[in-house]
C-alpha cells in the first residue's frame, strides 16, 4: 500500500524542519558573534584633538592586539550623550570607556577631586603632574575610584593648562568681575570662580558654542585645543592665559566590564591604555604652542596674567585647600601628597 501523507502534515513537517534549520543558524550566529567583545568607546572631547586622535589610536590597539576578540569601537564629541551622560553610562557598563578629570567624583570620592586640578592652582608644572599621576599616588588615585566608583582609571592623558576665553578682554579681576563664565556641572568648579568675583554658570559641555552665541554666557575656561576643535573663539575673541588649572584626563574602564575579560586581555587593555596615553601627553605638550598661535592667527586677541594678578588670583582661592582638606582626613593626605610633590 502506497501511503498518502495529508498535505497538512507535510506543510507541517517542512515548517518544522525549516524552523530546526533556522534555529541552528540563529544559534550559531549568537555564538560565533560572542567571540568578540564589545567595547563602546564615548567621550565628550573634540575631533582633531590629541586626546581624540589617542583614543582612536587605543581602539585600533585593542581590536589589534586582542586579535580581533575585542571589537571597539570609538564615539566622540559627545556622539554617544553629553560628558555627565558619558559618565554616567560608564559607571553602570553601558559605554566601557570614558574620559574624565578625577575631580569628577568629587561628590563619591573626594579625596581624589585635588588629582583633577581642584580646586585651581594644584599643579604646578608638567613635570608635577607627572610625579602625581605617574607614580604610586596615581595608581593608588584609580584604586580608590575603582572601589568607590567601579570605574578603574587604566591610564592618565590630559588636556593641558586651562585659560579664559571671553567676548571682551579680561586681563585683571576688575575686568573680569561679574562675567558669565561657563563651567562644569562640579561645586568645586563653581565655588573656585565665584571666590574670583566672576558668575560662574554650569553648563553640559556640548552647548558652550550656542550658549556664547546667545548671550547666556560670556566666556568659558578651556584648554588651547578645545577652543580651537569646537571653534568656540568664533564667538569670544579674547583669551587671557592664566594657566590656572590643569586637567588631566583619566581613561576609565568600567571595572565589571574589566574583570569579565580573559586573563591576557585584561593584562594588554591596562599596556596598551599605558602606552597610548604616554605618546598622548608627549604629543600634548608638543603642539600647545602650535594650537595657540593657530587661534591667534584667526584672530584671537592673546594676553598673559601678570605674575601680580596671578598672585591675586590664588590668594582668592587658596583657602580652597584647607576646605578641601577638612572633607576627610583621607582627603587631607591626598592633598597633602600632592602638594608636597610640587618640588
Amino acid at each position: 500500500m502506497i501511503a498518502i501523507r495529508h498535505p497538512r502534515a507535510v506543510g507541517r513537517r517542512a515548517v518544522l524542519a525549516a524552523g530546526a534549520a533556522a534555529a541552528t543558524i540563529a544559534v550559531g550566529r549568537p555564538l560565533r558573534a560572542q567571540a568578540k567583545i564589545p567595547c563602546r568607546i564615548g567621550h565628550s572631547e573634540g575631533i582633531g584633538t590629541p586626546l581624540t586622535d589617542a583614543f582612536e589610536t587605543w581602539a585600533k590597539m585593542l581590536r589589534e592586539k586582542s586579535g580581533g576578540r575585542i571589537d571597539a569601537q570609538h564615539f566622540p564629541a559627545s556622539q554617544l550623550g553629553s560628558y555627565t551622560q558619558n559618565i554616567e553610562a560608564n559607571r553602570l557598563g553601558t559605554i566601557q570607556v570614558t574620559t574624565g578629570g578625577p575631580d569628577t567624583e568629587e561628590k563619591v570620592a573626594p579625596e581624589i577631586a585635588a588629582a583633577g586640578g581642584a580646586p585651581g592652582f594644584v599643579y604646578k608644572d608638567e613635570a608635577h603632574v607627572d610625579r602625581v599621576l605617574q607614580g604610586e599616588l596615581g595608581e593608588m588615585i584609580s584604586q580608590v575610584a575603582r572601589k568607590k566608583t567601579g570605574v578603574e582609571f587604566v591610564a592618565y592623558g590630559e588636556v593641558g593648562f586651562r585659560h579664559l576665553l571671553t567676548k571682551r578682554a579680561a586681563t585683571t579681576l576688575d575686568m573680569a568681575k561679574g562675567l558669565k563664565i561657563r563651567v562644569p556641572e562640579l561645586r568645586v568648579w563653581v565655588d573656585f570662580w565665584k571666590k574670583l568675583g566672576l558668575n560662574p554658570t554650569p553648563l553640559p559641555y556640548a552647548e558652550q558654542y550656542s550658549a556664547l552665541s546667545s548671550g547666556v554666557i560670556d566666556g568659558l575656561e578651556a584648554d588651547f585645543f578645545s577652543i580651537k576643535g569646537f571653534k568656540w573663539f568664533e564667538q569670544a575673541k579674547f583669551l587671557t592665559l592664566s594657566y590656572h588649572w590643569f586637567l588631566p584626563k583619566a581613561v576609565r574602564v568600567n571595572a565589571a566590564w574589566l574583570d569579565g575579560l580573559p586573563a591576557d586581555l585584561r593584562t594588554m587593555v591596562r599596556a596598551t591604555a599605558k602606552e597610548a596615553f604616554a605618546e598622548q601627553r608627549k604629543v600634548n605638550r608638543a603642539k600647545a604652542d602650535d594650537a595657540l598661535k593657530d587661534l591667534q592667527a584667526a584672530g584671537v586677541t592673546v594676553a598673559k596674567l601678570s605674575d601680580a594678578e596671578s598672585a591675586k588670583w590664588f590668594g582668592l582661592t587658596k583657602s580652597m585647600f584647607d576646605d578641601l582638606r577638612a572633607v576627610s582626613p583621607e582627603t587631607k593626605t591626598v592633598v597633602d601628597k600632592i602638594l608636597a610633590l610640587r618640588g
